[in-house]
C-alpha cells in the first residue's frame, strides 16, 4: 500500500510521529475496528477513530436517537431524531474522514450473532449501557479471542479497562457475576463523561493496533468528573473466575 498526496496531507501529524510513521499509518488502515453502541461512549471514540485513518469501522446499535441522548451522544444531531443510531453516526463518521469504510449493523447484539460479527474485526469497543450487553461481549470476545475495550460510566464517574483474552484480567475476574437489576431511577451521566471515557478507549484501540505503549490491561482505570481524578486500580487474573479461569 502506498499512501496518497490526500492521505499524506490528512495524517501529516501522525506521519510526523516516529512511533508511527508511514508503516504504521498503513497499518491503521489495514486494521478493522468494532464499535458496539454509538451513544456516548460509541461518538468519541467512533469520530476519533474515523479520524485516525482505521481502514473499516464497524457500527453496531439497534435504537433510533432520541432527543435525550443529545446532551452526550455528539455524533447526532437534532436533524436526526428518530433515525437509526448507525446511520446517523456513520454520516457523522464519513463526514469526518471518506477515506475509511464503515459497516452498518442496525440491531440488537446476541449470543446467536455476535461470534460471526466479531470475527472479521481485529478489535472490540464495548461502548454500550448495561451490564448484560457488557458480559456477552466479553464472552464472545474470550470465545473468539479478540482483545476489547470495557468501559463504563455512572453520574460522575467513568471506568476502562482492555482486555486480551487468555493472557490478562478479563471484565468478569473484576465484576464476577451479573449484578441485579437497578430499579432506581436514571442519574445522569454528566455529558462530559463519556466523552473523556470513549477518546480513552480509541485510544487503547489505535494503541494495540500499532502495538505501542502500555496498553490498560490487568489495571482498572477510574475517572472521577468532580474531584478531576484518575486513578489506576491494579486487578489480577483471578483464577476462580467465571469467564476465563484456566483449567
Amino acid at each position: 500500500m502506498v499512501l496518497t498526496s490526500n492521505q499524506s496531507q490528512r495524517y501529516a501529524r501522525q506521519l510526523a510521529l516516529p512511533e508511527i510513521g508511514a508503516a504504521g499509518q498503513k497499518r491503521l488502515l489495514a486494521s478493522r475496528v468494532l464499535l458496539i453502541g454509538v451513544g456516548g461512549l460509541g461518538s468519541p471514540a467512533g469520530y476519533y477513530l474515523a479520524a485516525a485513518g482505521i481502514g473499516t469501522l464497524g457500527l453496531v446499535d439497534g435504537d433510533a436517537l432520541e432527543l435525550s441522548n443529545l446532551q452526550r451522544q455528539i455524533a447526532h444531531t437534532t436533524a436526526d431524531l428518530g433515525r437509526s443510531k448507525v446511520e446517523s453516526a456513520a454520516r457523522a463518521f464519513s463526514a469526518l474522514n471518506p477515506d475509511i469504510q464503515i459497516h452498518l449493523h442496525s440491531l440488537r447484539l446476541t449470543a446467536g450473532n455476535a461470534p460471526d460479527l466479531f470475527k472479521d474485526y481485529d478489535f472490540i469497543i464495548d461502548a454500550t449501557d448495561n451490564f448484560e450487553s457488557k458480559f456477552l461481549i466479553a464472552g464472545i470476545c474470550h470465545v473468539v479471542g479478540k482483545p476489547y475495550s470495557h468501559a463504563g460510566i455512572l453520574k460522575f464517574i467513568g471506568q476502562a479497562l482492555t482486555v486480551i483474552p487468555g493472557q490478562t484480567a478479563c471484565l468478569r475476574c473484576v465484576f464476577g457475576e451479573l449484578p441485579p437489576d437497578n430499579k432506581e431511577p436514571l442519574q445522569g451521566p454528566l455529558g462530559v463523561v463519556p466523552g473523556v471515557i470513549g477518546t480513552i478507549q480509541a485510544t487503547e484501540a489505535i494503541k494495540y493496533l500499532l502495538g505501542l505503549g502500555d496498553p490498560l490491561t490487568n489495571r482498572l482505570l477510574t475517572y472521577d468528573a468532580l474531584r478531576l481524578e484518575f486513578r489506576s486500580v491494579r486487578i489480577n487474573r483471578n483464577p476462580t473466575c467465571p469467564l476465563c479461569r484456566q483449567a
